[in-house]
C-alpha cells in the first residue's frame, strides 16, 4: 500500500480531552437543521442574550485601534494593564505588584499557563466536583490526574473539607478553587475560604483560585481569596469576560501572590507566555478603563442575574422530580432530576433537546455520575423567556418521569 493512503493518527492525549459545554452543540445543530428552534442555555455568553460591555470600554478599544495599536505587545502584557490589575487586587485587600501580573487570552489561557507551569505528568491536582471541564481537559493534555473533592448540594454546594484533606497525597501538586463557582452558582462563606487556605498551607500546596465571577455575587463583589491570607501561595485568575461582559475580547489575567515561594512559578509562567508572543493588544487598553472607571453597569448586571436566579430556582423547584440549589452568584444553576432506572443525565438532556429545543449540559460533563441526574443551566435569557422555558421543561419532565 502506498504511504499516501495511510491515515495519519492524532496524538493519543487528545482522546482524553473533552469539553461537554461545546461538544453537545453538534446535536443541537442537527435539531436546528430539522426545523426546530434551539434555545442555547449551555454556555455562559452574555452578549448572545443582549448584554454588552460598557460603552467606555468599547471606546477604549476603538481608540487603541485608531491609534495604530495593532502590533505585538510585551508577552506579559501592557504595563498600564498590569498596573491596573495590581491596583485592583491591592485595593481589595491583596497587595500585588505589577511584575506578578500577566495578561492572558482570557481566563482559559491563564488556567492553561498556570497548570502547565506547575504540574508534571503523573502528578495530581485537587479540583472541585462538579468541575468546570477546562481544568480536567488541560490536565489530560498534561498527562496529569484530577482528583475530585466533593462539594455538597445539601450545604449549598460548599466543599467537603474533611474529604478534601483525605484526598491529598505525596503526588498532589495544587488545589483548584472556583469561587464564585461555575457550574453551581455557589459562593463560599469566609470560614470555608479560610479553611481551604489553611488546608493548602498545611500541605505546602499552591491554590489556583478562579475568580472570574467575583464581580457577580448577588450581595456585591466577592473579595479576592488572597485578601484573607496575603502571604499564602495563591494564584488568582480572572478576566473582562463576565463582570465586564466582554468574553469575545479574550482579555484576562493571572496574579501571583507576593511570596518568594512562588518566584520559580512566576518565572515558569512568563517563560511559557514568551512562547505565544502575547495576548490581543488592543483589548488590553480596556483593562485600566474597566478597573478604574464607572462600574455602575455591574450593579445592573448583578440585579438582572439575581432576578433570573430567583425565577430559575422557584420554577425548577416546583417541577415534580426536580431539585435545585439556589445560586448565590453568576448565571448558572445545577438542578437535579430524579431519573428513571436505567437512564443517564445525557439521555435526559438529549431527549429534552429533541422534544423542546432547549439545550443544557448534562452533569457528567462536569464530572458528576451520569446516574445522578444533574444538569447545568445558563439563565441569561430574559425573565419572560425563562418562564416559558421552565414551563416547557416542566411539561417535558412530567412526561419523561411518568
Amino acid at each position: 500500500m502506498s504511504s499516501a493512503n495511510i491515515a495519519i493518527p492524532a496524538a493519543h492525549r487528545v482522546g482524553h480531552f473533552s469539553y461537554a459545554i461545546r461538544n453537545i452543540v453538534s446535536e443541537a445543530k442537527r435539531v436546528e437543521a430539522s426545523g426546530r428552534r434551539v434555545r442555547y442555555m449551555n454556555i455562559g455568553n452574555p452578549p448572545a442574550f443582549g448584554f454588552q460591555p460598557p460603552p467606555h470600554l468599547v471606546e477604549a478599544v476603538i481608540q487603541a485601534l485608531r491609534n495604530g495599536e495593532n502590533g505585538y505587545c510585551p508577552s506579559v502584557g501592557l504595563l498600564a494593564a498590569r498596573e491596573a490589575v495590581a491596583e485592583e487586587y491591592t485595593g481589595r485587600g491583596w497587595a500585588i505588584s505589577p511584575d506578578r501580573v500577566l495578561i492572558t487570552t482570557g481566563t482559559s489561557e491563564a488556567i492553561e499557563l498556570t497548570l502547565t507551569a506547575l504540574v508534571d505528568a503523573g502528578r495530581e491536582v485537587l479540583v472541585p466536583l462538579p468541575i468546570y471541564p477546562l481544568y480536567t481537559a488541560v490536565l489530560a493534555k498534561l498527562e496529569a490526574t484530577p482528583v475530585y473533592y466533593r462539594t455538597d448540594p445539601d450545604s449549598g454546594w460548599l466543599p467537603d473539607l474533611d474529604q478534601l484533606e483525605r484526598m491529598i497525597t505525596p503526588k498532589t501538586r495544587a488545589l483548584v478553587v472556583i469561587d464564585p463557582n461555575n457550574p453551581t452558582g455557589a459562593s463560599y462563606p469566609t470560614a470555608v475560604r479560610r479553611a481551604l487556605i489553611a488546608c493548602a498551607e498545611r500541605h505546602g500546596l499552591p491554590i489556583l483560585v478562579d475568580e472570574v465571577y467575583g464581580d457577580l455575587g448577588y450581595g456585591g463583589p466577592v473579595s479576592p481569596l488572597g485578601s484573607l491570607a496575603p502571604e499564602a501561595a495563591i494564584i488568582s485568575l480572572s478576566s473582562l469576560s463576565k463582570g465586564f461582559v466582554a468574553p469575545g475580547w479574550r482579555t484576562g489575567w493571572l496574579a501571583v501572590a507576593n511570596t518568594p515561594r512562588l518566584d520559580e512559578v512566576v518565572g515558569a509562567i512568563k517563560k511559557l507566555a514568551d512562547g505565544r508572543l502575547c495576548s490581543p493588544t488592543m483589548t488590553q487598553f480596556a483593562i485600566p478603563v474597566a478597573l478604574r472607571g464607572d462600574r455602575t453597569s455591574q450593579q445592573t448586571l448583578r440585579d438582572a442575574m439575581r432576578e433570573r436566579a430567583a425565577i430559575t430556582t422557584s420554577m425548577l423547584q416546583a417541577i415534580p422530580g426536580v431539585t435545585c440549589v439556589a445560586p448565590q452568584a453568576a448565571f448558572y444553576a445545577m438542578p437535579k432530576v430524579a431519573l428513571p432506572p436505567g437512564k443517564s443525565d445525557q439521555d435526559y438532556v438529549l431527549a429534552l433537546l429533541r422534544a423542546t429545543g432547549i439545550l443544557v449540559v448534562y452533569g457528567s460533563g462536569f464530572g458528576m455520575s451520569p446516574t445522578e441526574g444533574y444538569m447545568r443551566i445558563v439563565f441569561l435569557a430574559a425573565p419572560n423567556e425563562l418562564r416559558e422555558i421552565y414551563g416547557l421543561v416542566g411539561q417535558f419532565t412530567a412526561d419523561y418521569l411518568r
